[in-house]
């Protein structure tokens, strides 16, 4: 199975369900299953944005409480969708979708980069180291 890491709190994030797209500066060509790893780094920066403290409250996680370095959960990654515009508060993707809102906020938008779109994410009841 393909593995994608991810920092915290992205990783969490993503996979429980605040961020639609996972967005890297890279293509894939790949679909069908992946797991979701949370790397040893938390971005303590993002952690302390009021924002993302919220998002974080509201699924019981704080800075303290993040999982580390294991895998969190298993999804299907869909399509892998090019970044053709950002207007720095929503952005179009290739297929003509419009991103806004936590969607856009959470992830890296810029102009050339990849949206990955995921389905069937499933967090898992014991990680995996």
């Amino acid at each position: 199975m393909k593995v994608l890491s991810m920092i915290q709190p992205w990783a969490s994030l993503f996979v429980l369900g605040e961020a639609k797209y996972e967005t890297r500066s890279w293509k894939t060509n790949y679909r069908g299953s992946i797991a979701i790893h949370t790397s040893k780094k938390v971005d303590k920066a993002v952690c302390s944005h009021e924002g993302i403290r919220v998002l974080l409250d509201k699924h019981g996680f704080s800075i303290e409480n993040l999982p580390t370095g294991v895998i969190i959960a298993v999804c299907k990654l869909e399509n892998c969708l090019k970044i053709i515009e950002d207007n720095q508060t929503y952005a179009i993707l290739e297929d003509g979708q419009s991103v806004s809102g936590n969607d856009y906020y959470l992830g890296d938008f810029s102009v050339g980069g990849y949206a990955w779109k995921v389905q069937d994410m499933q967090i898992l009841k014991k990680f995996i180291p």
